[in-house]
This record gives structure tokens, sequence and C-alpha cells, in this order.
């Protein structure tokens, strides 16, 4: 291997650095986080481990915890940003749950990437750990016959230390605020209709993070593309302490992690996040956000967005495809078996070890 430039020293120093304010931005989060119920002590050694930040989502929290304990999640640990729904209640009556609470702000908290990256340093070390949205739901090829402990045994054994997943907006037959079936339905069948594309993916140095776009939601970013939403993250990560995540879960220090999940079409075993954006909550949740303005860097550039999904527009279109399955979002492309996986050519940092 050829010798480090010069300039190839000075950006790991600066990106090691970066990774420590941000480590300690989440232990300094962590002091003001508020326990409401904390059961860490029944986490085991080889238990997996869900985190989550959640504000006002009573309506889908029993689908989000029956799916993640289906797939074989043992314990969550949970921030609830003072929500007044009934959602905190819920989840304090959860045996295998570990409860939160923070009054700061979302989004000063790099959108609870610090309130979570507290928990994840106090309880992650050593655990594959999922870090999800209350809206998305993971899936992966041949789940649910295969849980998280034989997935994560595979990539434990093909020394992958990440799984990456592609954001997919299932959207209904008729205007955004309807539905396919009534509330108590799965989601999928609520929006049963998705568009495979087109994507495109780009790599940002120095940290590797990929840039994945496109999909429906670009529709209401006609103007600027650039600006909108990244849809590639990695959600499924053996924690080392070190770890940090730097833009929500869709990049990550250090930096080989990024290189785990090239978006779609990439080969390698990953997974897709079926995203719950367009339950029929959308329209009062997109009015909240253009009052709170917590869910981007520069909420004045998104009011657009938001303001027409409070208008209920058709999403569907010829491009739409029914969900039939994993099986045909690997057809697409849109989720890589691990057939043909490209290996993990840089070691863990020397620091990550032991």
């Amino acid at each position: 291997m050829a010798p480090a430039t010069f300039r190839q020293r000075w950006s790991a120093y600066r990106t090691r650095w970066k990774r420590r304010e941000l480590l300690w931005r989440c232990i300094r989060a962590g002091r003001r986080l508020s326990p409401l119920s904390d059961r860490t002590r029944q986490i085991s050694a080889r238990d997996i481990l869900l985190f989550a930040a959640i504000r006002n989502e009573i309506d889908r929290l029993p689908e989000f915890l029956d799916h993640y304990r289906g797939l074989g999640v043992d314990h969550f640990l949970i921030v609830d940003n003072h929500s007044d729904d009934g959602s905190a209640d819920y989840l304090r009556g959860q045996p295998d749950l570990s409860l939160w609470r923070s009054g700061d702000s979302y989004r000063a908290a790099r959108f609870g990437m610090d309130w979570l990256g507290a928990l994840q340093f106090r309880h992650g070390h050593g655990h594959w750990c999922v870090t999800v949205d209350a809206d998305e739901l993971l899936i992966y090829p041949d789940y649910p016959r295969q849980s998280l402990t034989e997935l994560t045994a595979r990539l434990d054994r093909e020394g992958v230390p990440a799984m990456g997943a592609l954001m997919l907006e299932p959207f209904p037959t008729g205007p955004l605020g309807t539905a396919d079936a009534g509330p108590d339905a799965p989601m999928m069948t609520r929006l049963p209709w998705f568009q495979p594309g087109p994507f495109r993916t780009r790599i940002v140095q120095p940290r590797r993070n990929r840039i994945t776009q496109g999909g429906v939601r670009e529709r209401f970013f006609r103007d600027d593309p650039d600006l909108s939403p990244t849809l590639n993250k990695l959600p499924l990560v053996r924690w080392h302490w070190r770890h940090v995540y730097v833009n929500s879960t869709h990049s990550m220090l250090p930096p080989r992690l990024n290189d785990c999940y090239d978006g779609p079409g990439d080969p390698r075993l990953s997974g897709v996040l079926l995203h719950g954006k367009f339950l029929p909550q959308i329209a009062a949740k997109s009015d909240e956000e253009l009052q709170r303005g917590q869910h981007f860097v520069d909420p004045a550039r998104h009011r657009a967005y938001h303001r027409e999904l409070t208008t209920g527009p058709v999403l569907h279109s010829t491009a739409a495809q029914r969900y039939e399955g994993w099986e045909q979002l690997v057809a697409l492309g849109l989720m890589g078996t691990g057939e043909g996986r490209r290996a993990q050519t840089e070691p863990a940092h020397p620091e990550e070890r032991g």
C-alpha cells in the first residue's frame, strides 16, 4: 500500500477530531435525559438493541414494536421528545423497553442523534444495534423467516460491521391523507404502492458518506432536486463506543462504515426501510412542521414542500408498483442478497480494537 500523502493524513486527523467532538456532544446531551423507565439491567451480552427518538407517535407504535419484536429485537431504548398524545405512557408500560425524556430541541440535538448517541455510548458497545425512526420498518432478504440474530451472525462471519438500507416511501391509491385500508391494517396494506426509482448515489469526501436521492419524494423538489431528501441509511451496526452517527443515520464515523452500502444496485446484503411518511396523518404532521421547523437544517427552504404535502396531492402514477414482498425489491435492485458482495478492504482503526 502506498504511503499516505500529507492531505490524506490531514483529512484523517480532522475526521478523528470530528468524531471525538460528536461523541462529546452525545455525552453532554445524555446528562440532560430524564429516565422514565430504565430497564437496561435486563440487557444481556448478545441482545440486539433498538434505538429511536419519538414525538407523538401513538398511532404508529403498536405496529412498530410488533414488527421489530418479530424480527428479534431484544430491548428498545427510546427517547421521547415531550409527546402529548399518550406515547410516553404507552411506552412506559412495555416490559422490554427503557424510556427517557428530553424537552430540548430536536433540531439542536442533531435531529435526535445526540440523545441516541448518548444511549449508544452507554449501552450499545458490542451489540448489534438498530437505529430507526418510529415510521420506519426495516426489512431484508428472507425476512421474517431469517431473524436479526441469524442475519447478524452472517454479517459477523463475513466480517461486515454494518448493513445499509434504502428508504422507500409507500403511498395510497388516492390523495395523500387517505389510505387503502383502515387504521388497524398493516402499513403496507394501507399504503400498497411504491415508485421503484429512479435513484442516484454519489460519494462525498472526505468522510466517504453516500447520498442517494430520487424516488417519489423528488417530485416535490423539481426546481432543485439537490434539496430532495437523502434516502440511504445505515440502520444496523455492530456498535463500538467510538462510533457515532453524523447526519441522522445517513452517515457515520469512522468513514469505513460508510463504505458498507452504495445505495440501490449494490449487490451486498442490504435492506429497505419502509417509510410510513404518507400515512393519513401526513397533513397534520406537515402543518405542525411548518410551525416547529425541527426536521431540516434550513427549514425555510423546505416550507413549500411541507405546504404542498398539506394539499393532498396524488402520488400514484403509471410508474407505481404494488408492493408484493422482499423478493420483488431484490428483483428491482432495491435490496441486495449478498451474492457477489464486495469485501471490505479497510480494517478497523486501531483505536476500535479491544
